[in-house]
């Protein structure tokens, strides 16, 4: 099984709507972290996918198309929020489409595109400085399952697709409760079941249920577990 090869890397996983790339890019900031979005670099690769007219469940035309492909991330100007480049080109915005987020499910499932995104990862994570904070589905489980600090964050549904609506109609995105839920089901069902890589927790990870947690405390959680991994001192 792979290795993080010493890297100081703390993985958050867990379902849509569960809080994590928040509460992820703020206990990154509050560590001095770098922070990276797993579940970004296979929405960019979805957003490509749909621009080449590829079938979404075409695996190894997806493939070669990811192979020829170069995803990155770089922290904004603030460093509070992570930007998602896909050849070259921002599309930080263009990635959270409704579109996008239909389709993600179905690239992301096959094994061969996983593989080369998964790469990709441990790639971005090793170039950090210092540590990183990595959030996603499956990396406690599969692109770090040695990582220094596994968490697994969880809400209720109805609380899931609450956040997200939130999220969707913030974006400009004009959506209504029922669809939101829908979609939520959906890719639970998707990513839980998926041969290859699914959404799972890990055996030594650190359930947080945030259903009735509000972001701070959440981040305040992530933080405390890092002290009590020697990743970081009182202070922070």
């Amino acid at each position: 099984m792979p290795r993080s090869s010493g890297r100081v890397v703390i993985a958050i996983d867990g379902p849509a709507g569960s809080g994590k790339s928040t509460v992820a890019k703020q206990a990154a900031q509050r560590l001095g972290f770098d922070y990276i979005d797993t579940g970004a670099m296979y929405r960019a690769l979805t957003l490509k996918v749909l621009h080449n007219g590829v079938d979404v469940a075409n695996g190894p035309s997806i493939k070669e198309l990811a192979a020829q492909t170069v995803i990155e991330q770089e922290a904004d100007l603030e460093g509070a929020d992570v930007v998602t480049f896909l050849d070259g080109e921002d599309v930080s915005c263009e990635i959270r489409l409704p579109d996008v987020t239909g389709a993600v499910s179905a690239v992301s499932s096959h094994p061969e595109v996983r593989r080369i995104l998964v790469e990709r990862q441990r790639y971005l994570t090793g170039q950090a400085e210092k540590g990183a904070v990595i959030e996603g589905r499956d990396v406690g489980t599969v692109v770090f399952p040695d990582a220094t600090v596994k968490i697994y964050l969880d809400a209720s549904p109805a609380t899931r697709t609450k956040r997200r609506l939130i999220d969707m109609q913030a974006s400009g995105v004009d959506v209504d409760l029922a669809d939101v839920a829908d979609a939520i089901t959906t890719r639970d069902k998707l990513d839980s079941t998926r041969v290859a890589s699914p959404l799972q927790i890990a055996a030594d990870a650190h359930v947080i249920d945030t259903s009735n947690m509000t972001i701070p405390a959440t981040v305040e959680a992530v933080v405390e577990l890092a002290k009590e991994a020697g990743l970081a001192g009182p202070e922070v």
